[in-house]
């Protein structure tokens, strides 16, 4: 279903050729500058004086720096300001969360696009309703004396990913098609998040990562790099906020919430990637250097901005 939030929300995405083919026609990506909360009349009802609803949102990853603006909304009240009492809920790649939201252990899902097809594909009733990041930020990453200078040259490698149900290895999948090769071609070795380590080690002749994970990784001495981006391939949205159609229907307004929240965060952190840095080391696991987390916050705001993005509002869907 493409329903619309209302009758004059904008910016509904079409219903590509691939997604016909690969069985997704039950995936709604909401356009309009993420339509629940840009479209007329979607304004919530007035929450009670003192009175909260709860919001968990299941993330891939643990708090990190890159997410200074959803600690923005909670350091700033912005949450509260929509009557929401938000809960992080930390997970292991994009399919922990969307595993999350099935099994009602949270509401919104912070997931990579990948494996919210995966599940639709299972027959799952999902639909992404925000655009975190448009730009596609994932990698894969080798030191020279590999030989990996193109896609093609990962056949019999061993390749680190995050874990198995997170958004680099399923970037990595998508790259290994392009080159006419199929995971079997490689061995994909789980090696967590800190997955550098294997490679300075030889544990593994490339890793699969991100822009923020490369340059941490550079930051502490990782020298020399051949690099293949997953965007040069196919620049799909690395990220999505994910519900399932229960809550669609029966919470939308709390859906609407959050979203205002997350995206005055967004725009905060757009404005003031200093203070956002700073804020980072108050609530996220890896935020303790200043200067590091200012790096890390310019590149997540680069992935949350677009050509679309910049004409129709953040969240957008093309």
């Amino acid at each position: 279903m493409y329903a619309p939030i209302a009758d004059d929300c904008r910016g509904r995405i079409a219903r590509r050729p691939f997604l016909r083919r690969a069985g997704l026609l039950g995936l709604a990506l909401l356009g309009g500058s993420g339509a629940l909360v840009a479209c007329g009349g979607s304004a919530p009802a007035a929450t009670p004086a003192g009175a909260t609803t709860g919001v968990r949102m299941a993330c891939w990853s643990q708090p990190l720096a890159e997410q200074a603006n959803i600690y923005a909304a909670q350091e700033f009240g912005w949450f509260a300001e929509q009557g929401l009492d938000f809960t992080f809920v930390p997970g292991a790649g994009g399919g922990d969360a969307i595993k999350h939201i099935l099994a009602g252990n949270a509401e919104i899902a912070f997931a990579n696009i990948e494996p919210l097809f995966f599940a639709l594909q299972e027959g799952e009733k999902l639909r992404a309703v925000y655009n975190i990041y448009p730009q596609n930020v994932f990698n894969v990453v080798s030191l020279p004396r590999a030989g990996i200078g193109a896609i093609a040259d990962l056949r019999g490698k061993r390749v680190g990913v995050y874990s198995q149900s997170s958004g680099t290895r399923y970037n990595l999948l998508v790259m290994l098609r392009s080159a006419g090769l199929q995971e079997r071609d490689v061995e994909v070795i789980a090696t967590g998040v800190a997955n550098f380590g294997p490679l300075l080690a030889g544990q593994v002749d490339a890793t699969a990562a991100t822009d923020t994970g490369l340059y941490g990784a550079r930051q502490a001495g990782l020298g020399d790099v051949n690099v293949l981006w997953a965007r040069d391939v196919l620049n799909t949205p690395s990220d999505v906020f994910v519900v399932t159609e229960e809550t669609y229907q029966r919470r939308r307004d709390l859906i609407a919430r959050f979203l205002r929240a997350y995206r005055r965060g967004s725009q905060w952190m757009l404005d003031h990637p200093d203070r956002a840095a700073e804020l980072a080391v108050k609530y996220a696991t890896d935020g303790r250097e200043v200067a590091r987390n200012r790096a890390i916050v310019e590149l997540r705001n680069a992935s949350t901005v677009s050509a679309d993005t910049k004409a129709n509002g953040l969240g957008h869907f093309d």
